[in-house]
């Protein structure tokens, strides 16, 4: 069933002829044609400042009292750009939960909306296309079905739209304050650019992704370009070079890539010694865990959620940087990031006895069918057990809380992401370290 309907008269002209009485004629069989209730209606227009004929095209538009069951569902869109007037539109679908959308187009925007859809949107969106028949004397309109046949796009064409949407995305103003990057005082800002993000300053507006969201999948509506403006403003506001960026595909293992060979489909450490390349480990409750070592100048991070701390990944990050660098155990440094802490998290009896044979410290009410766990604690074990000192360890441990960047996600709905507060469309930081030039 069609939720919304988008009308797109992006391009024509504004001084077409009768344009109201025939959309009040297409409007009409939108109507006739769908379920109860009426789909949303959104008209694309385009308005260029300092154009009055803009005003003057909307006023053809038919008043929505004239179509009574779209009565408060018809809404004019204006703006200067086609992403401009797209990513408005896709506002009101996210903020109405709407994801079955028909446009209705004239045959030779066909081709550029689906660009600019595929930029804008993520599949959780399904679309259908209807042409919108203009004849050459602009006095006739009518809805007929799109040719299955699919064309190249041009190249060219396609750098500019993502030209225009990335400049329009950069005009955005941030949400929920400003930009804020946690920085822990155990690695030494003079050999590292490095630091855990929060969830200000993004342009990210769905309220669970809200709103410095650095993570885009198909099951999400954050697309890949949001997240993508998300990240170039955290890179300007830290100091390193977005293009240089490397983010952990996580699996929930303990595979380690180490950067300059083959990159495994799937891993939850990185490791790099190259100067200016910035790696990342994302996190919305799992550990985001960043390694330093100032003396052999090698770096990594780790993804370390319930599985990938049974399985070791932090100490395999470790064992990585020992063989590749030839790091000494002794000095490397370990920074735990926000992630869920045992005032919330829970697992099932037989993973939490897992966690009680590392350390029975790691468990709270152990005996009930779903004890809380303490993954950061398991993790200090390890890492202590595989010979990190415990002074070169900075988590939730420390009595000077000035310190702290090891907050509980879930506690802090305000500042972080959580998977396990928020749900499945849940939004996701990162904790970043690159070496300097």
């Amino acid at each position: 069933m069609v939720e919304a309907v988008l009308l797109d008269l992006f391009s024509l002209p504004a001084n077409l002829q009768n344009i109201r009485g025939l959309l009040c004629n297409i409007l009409e069989t939108v109507e006739k044609c769908s379920s109860d209730p009426a789909p949303f209606i959104y008209v694309m227009c385009c308005h260029r400042q300092g154009d009055e004929r803009n005003s003057e095209q909307e006023s053809f538009l038919p008043d929505p009292r004239d179509i009574q069951s779209l009565k408060g569902r018809l809404e004019v869109v204006a703006a200067s750009t086609t992403s401009a007037a797209l990513y408005s539109i896709k506002q009101r679908l996210d903020e109405k939960d709407l994801s079955i959308v028909k446009v209705i187009l004239p045959s030779l925007r066909k081709d550029l909306m689906k660009v600019y859809i595929d930029h804008l949107f993520t599949p959780v969106y399904q679309f259908e296309f209807e042409h919108l028949q203009v004849a050459s004397d602009c006095k006739n309109l009518q809805i007929a079905e799109c040719r299955s046949e699919e064309q190249a796009f041009p190249t060219q064409d396609v750098a500019l739209i993502r030209s225009e949407i990335q400049m329009y995305l950069e005009s955005l103003p941030s949400l929920k304050g400003e930009l804020t990057i946690l920085r822990s005082s155990l690695i030494p800002g003079d050999i590292f650019i490095h630091g855990f993000t929060t969830r200000t300053g993004g342009i990210s507006y769905i309220p669970t992704l809200s709103s410095c969201n650095l993570f885009s999948s198909s099951k999400r509506r954050d697309p890949q370009v949001v997240v993508k403006e998300n990240l170039r403003r955290l890179a300007n506001a830290a100091g390193f070079d977005p293009e240089t960026f490397h983010r952990i595909k996580t699996d929930h293992g303990n595979a380690v890539y180490v950067m300059g060979k083959t990159e495994p489909d799937s891993y939850d450490g990185i490791v790099t010694n190259q100067k200016g390349v910035t790696i990342a480990a994302p996190g919305a409750d799992c550990i985001p865990v960043l390694f330093a070592d100032p003396v052999r100048k090698a770096c990594g991070a780790a993804h370390s959620g319930w599985k990938g701390t049974l399985l070791g990944v932090s100490m395999a990050t470790v064992n990585a940087m020992v063989s590749e660098y030839g790091c000494n155990v002794s000095d490397i440094l370990v920074v735990l990031g926000p992630s869920v802490g045992p005032c919330c998290y829970n697992l099932p009896h037989e993973s939490a006895e897992e966690f009680h044979r590392i350390d029975p410290k790691c468990v709270r009410l152990f005996d009930s069918a779903r004890p809380y766990v303490d993954i950061r604690k398991a993790t200090r074990v390890l890492l202590e057990n595989g010979g990190i000192l415990p002074e070169n360890i900075q988590d939730d441990s420390g009595t000077d809380q000035n310190q702290n960047v090891t907050f509980c996600t879930a506690c802090h709905p305000e500042k972080f992401y959580s998977h396990f507060r928020d749900g499945n469309n849940f939004g996701t930081q990162i904790g970043f370290i690159s070496i300097k030039d």
